[in-house]
C-alpha cells in the first residue's frame, strides 16, 4: 500500500449548531493529525446543513452555515433542498458568496435549463499527491418548487451518469455527494462505476458502510448526530486497494470543546439578535391551546384563507408552538411561534373531495398524533382548525352553505398535506398551487399588521 487517504463527511445538519463544537474540534484534530503523518485528508458536505428553523438560519439567510463550513476548512459542498427551495431566489444565489469551497451540483439549472448559475458547478478535481480525485453531485429532484422560485431542476441520476462516465476517465477515484436518499444512491450504485457514494436527505445511517455493485456508500444520518470517515487505501500501482467507511457519534465518541456551553448560548443569542426586528405591538396576549380552540391558530387559518384567496382554509393547531404576548413582537418572537420551511398551499378540490377531506380531519387519533419531517418542526398535530368551514356532522358547510359535492372549491392548507402522508385527496388533485417564497411566519406576520 502507498497510501490512505482519509475522507470526512456530514449531511443533514439542519442547523443543529449544537452538535457543531464537537464535529468543527474533530475535524480540526483529525485534519491536523492526518497532516502531520504526511497523509491526504478531505471534508465534504452533503447539504441540508441550513435550515431556517434556527434562528441564526433565518436572520442571516443561511451565511451563517458558511461560515462554520469554512472555518472548519471543508472542501467541497452539495445542495441539499432546505438549501434549494426554502430560500429566495436571491437568498440563494447569494448564499455562497464567501464560501472557499467549491458548491457541486450537476442538476441545478438556470430557469431556461441551459446553464447552471454561476456559483455552482457540476463536478471539482483534488490531488491526493499523484491520485486525481473527482467529485461530482446532484439534489433531490423538486421539479415544482424549484420552477416557482425561477430554477430548473434536471433528472439527478442521469446528470450523475453522464459526469460519472466522463469522470472515470480523467480521475482514479470518483465520489459523488448524493442528495438523493438511500434508494436513489443503491439506484446510481447498481447502475455506475462510481467509487464511493457520500449520501443524505433520507437521514440514514451505515455505520460501516454499504457496498452496492462495487461501489461504498457511507452517509452520517442526520443533525450532526455522527460524522462520517471514508478510508481509501491507493496501491503502488495507482489504483484503489481497499475502502473502508464508518462513523463517530458526537455525544459518545466526539470531544466538547472547553467553552461548548458557551459556544452553543452564543449561536442562540446571534440568532436572537438577528431576527430583533419589530414587527408589531399587541395590545393583548395571543395564546395558543392544541387541544382546544384558541385566537392563534384561528388568526392563522383566517389568513390562510385571505392570503392564498381561497374559498376557506384548514390547518393543524400543533403547528403553532406558543403565544404572543401583549406588546413589541419582534422577528424572533414569530419565528419562535411558527418556525417551520412549510409553505401555503391553495388546492383546488371537487365537494365530494373536500368533504371526505374534512370528515377525516374529524377522526380523533389526530391532536395527540406525534408527528415528524415534512417541513414540521412540533411535536404533536393537534386539533384542525377551520376558517369559513362549519361542521354540523353530519352535514358540512362552506361559507354557510350546504356543500356542493359537485362544485369546485379552492382550499387553502399547508404544503406538508399535499405530500401523500395524510390526505389521498389532496395528494392526488391535479391543481396545486404553492405559495413560495412566504412560510407561515411570514403569513402571521401580514395577518398581525391587519390588527
Amino acid at each position: 500500500m502507498e497510501k490512505t487517504i482519509h475522507i470526512y463527511h456530514t449531511n443533514d445538519l439542519h442547523s443543529h449548531f449544537e452538535n457543531w463544537p464537537r464535529i468543527a474540534r474533530f475535524l480540526k484534530e483529525k485534519r491536523e493529525l492526518h497532516e502531520s503523518a504526511g497523509e491526504f485528508v478531505f471534508a465534504f458536505d452533503i447539504g441540508d446543513h441550513v435550515d431556517r428553523a434556527h434562528p441564526l438560519t433565518e436572520g442571516t439567510l443561511g451565511t451563517f452555515n458558511i461560515e462554520l463550513l469554512n472555518s472548519s476548512r471543508f472542501d467541497a459542498a452539495a445542495i441539499g433542498n432546505n438549501e434549494g427551495i426554502t430560500m429566495p431566489r436571491e437568498a440563494l444565489n447569494a448564499l455562497y458568496e464567501q464560501a472557499r469551497f467549491p458548491v457541486v451540483c450537476a442538476n441545478l439549472f438556470e430557469k431556461n435549463g441551459e446553464r447552471r448559475p454561476d456559483w455552482v458547478v457540476p463536478h471539482t478535481f483534488f490531488q491526493a499527491g499523484s491520485t486525481t480525485i473527482a467529485v461530482t453531485s446532484a439534489t433531490a429532484q423538486y421539479t415544482a418548487f424549484y420552477e416557482l422560485l425561477d430554477w430548473c431542476v434536471t433528472l439527478p441520476i442521469d446528470e450523475l451518469k453522464k459526469q460519472i462516465a466522463m469522470l472515470k476517465r480523467r480521475a482514479d477515484i470518483v465520489i459523488v455527494l448524493s442528495h438523493l436518499g438511500m434508494y436513489d444512491d443503491e439506484k446510481l450504485a447498481e447502475e455506475t462505476e462510481a467509487d464511493i457514494i457520500l449520501g443524505g436527505h433520507t437521514h440514514h445511517t451505515f455505520h460501516e458502510g454499504k457496498e452496492v455493485n462495487g461501489t461504498l456508500m457511507a452517509a452520517a444520518g442526520k443533525y450532526g448526530y455522527f460524522t462520517g470517515h471514508v478510508e481509501v487505501d491507493i496501491d503502488k500501482a495507482g489504483r484503489i486497494a481497499a475502502k473502508r467507511a464508518r462513523v463517530y457519534e458526537t455525544n459518545r465518541s466526539l470531544t466538547p470543546p472547553p467553552d461548548e456551553k458557551k459556544q452553543q448560548a452564543l449561536f442562540e443569542e446571534k440568532g436572537k439578535q438577528a431576527l430583533s426586528v419589530p414587527v408589531v405591538r399587541l395590545q393583548k396576549e395571543l395564546w395558543c391551546d392544541w387541544f382546544k380552540p384558541s385566537p392563534l391558530p384561528q388568526m392563522l387559518t383566517e389568513a390562510l384563507t385571505e392570503w392564498c384567496r381561497a374559498d376557506c382554509s384548514f390547518l393543524n393547531a400543533g403547528v403553532v408552538l406558543g403565544n404572543l404576548p401583549a406588546g413589541d413582537i419582534t422577528k424572533y418572537d414569530l419565528h419562535k411561534l411558527l418556525p417551520h420551511p412549510i409553505n401555503p398551499c391553495l388546492i383546488e378540490l371537487t365537494g365530494a373531495e373536500l368533504a371526505e377531506v374534512i370528515r377525516q380531519t374529524c377522526d380523533e387519533k389526530w391532536p395527540h398524533l406525534q408527528i415528524k419531517g415534512l417541513g414540521f418542526r412540533g411535536s404533536v398535530m393537534g386539533r384542525f382548525v377551520y376558517d369559513r368551514i362549519e361542521i354540523d356532522k353530519p352535514n358540512i358547510f362552506i361559507n354557510g352553505e350546504p356543500i356542493d359535492i359537485k362544485r369546485t372549491y379552492k382550499v387553502a392548507t399547508l404544503d406538508m398535506f399535499t405530500y401523500g402522508h395524510y390526505f389521498v385527496e389532496l395528494h392526488r388533485a391535479s391543481s396545486k398551487r404553492y405559495f413560495m417564497p412566504e412560510f407561515l411566519r411570514d403569513i402571521m406576520e401580514w395577518k398581525l399588521l391587519q390588527l
